[in-house]
């Protein structure tokens, strides 16, 4: 297939792009560079870039040509960032997925495959692991935009038919993540003996879901028709101060775990629970996420701090 991914220069983005390419598949990488570019010099050499917004029609018009899917996985991303630039969050989201729309019916794209994410769920059943039917509770200018490119899309599919599947990743980690996110962060800090920061008390859990099972069910997806809303989660709930200990095991280090209050601009995004439930997903495709944290995590000291 031709494959355009939007964003994917990005993190999850250019992982893809490597398993897409690797594959055989051909594909477009449509990204504004905003952030850096996570592409790998083999992964590079072997797509065809396009350096631009996704807000520019005219681009992705173009960066869609002769495609048969689409990954749109350009956002604006990281909590502070998001938090200072609510207007741009949202702009980014809504008039980039519109013309991603207009682009796919232009150039007959049959199939979008968009990442939303679990913020979507807010505060909503955090007693419970976190099902597709549960009422969402998005409180966030991210997680909003979110939502509602989730219901445009799935319009698009109940009045023309276009094949939609919005993807909803819970906190993934792993190869080429920067450091406004909270595992690379930890590293960086354990690895250079500084203080681990804890915004709140450290109780928090999340759901931690590594890049290549991310990859993995983004790829099994691809066969999948109609319109769904999947989670793409590990199904394990890790609190915020158990991952700074495993940090610290790993890499040897004597950081001290200090706890910070957050700031007021953080406090939609303080969920206190969070874990999610991939049952639709094996549905769908015969596969789960299950690499265990402790694995992942392994992972990445391997390959990016034990020299």
């Amino acid at each position: 297939m031709k494959v355009l991914i939007t964003g994917g220069a990005g993190f999850i983005g250019s992982n893809l792009a490597k398993r897409l390419v690797n594959d055989g598949h051909s594909v477009v990488v449509l990204d504004s560079l905003l952030r850096g570019n996570k592409l790998d010099k083999e992964t590079y050499a072997s797509v065809e870039f396009i350096k631009g917004d996704v807000r520019d029609q005219e681009t992705v018009i173009r960066a869609s040509k002769n495609c048969d899917l689409i990954f749109h996985f350009a956002a604006v991303l990281g909590v502070d960032i998001v938090a200072d630039n609510p207007v741009e969050t949202m702009d980014v989201e809504v008039i980039g997925t519109r013309n991603v729309v207009e682009a796919a019916f232009i150039n007959n794209v049959k199939k979008i495959m968009y990442a939303s994410t679990s913020g979507i769920y807010g505060h909503s059943a955090i007693e419970n692991a976190l099902t597709e039917e549960v009422l969402v509770d998005p409180r966030t200018s991210y997680a909003m935009a979110k939502r509602y490119n989730e219901i445009y899309l799935a319009s698009h599919h109940e009045e023309k038919g276009l094949n939609v599947i919005s993807l909803r990743f819970f906190n993934v980690y792993g190869k080429n993540q920067d450091n406004r996110m909270v595992v690379p962060r930890f590293f960086e800090q354990a690895s250079e003996g500084e203080p681990i920061t804890v915004f709140g008390s450290g109780k928090q859990t999340r759901d931690f879901t590594y890049i290549d099972d991310t990859v993995e069910a983004c790829v099994r997806l691809i066969d999948t028709n109609g319109c769904h809303i999947v989670n793409i989660a590990n199904e394990a709930e890790w609190c915020i101060t158990d991952l700074a200990e495993r940090i610290k095991k790993i890499t040897g280090s004597n950081s001290d775990i200090i706890y910070l209050e957050a700031p007021k601009k953080r406090y939609d995004y303080e969920v206190e629970r969070r874990v999610g439930s991939s049952d639709k997903l094996l549905a769908l495709t015969g596969f789960k996420p299950l690499t265990s944290l402790d694995e992942g995590l392994a992972t990445i000291y391997s390959e990016n701090y034990n020299n």
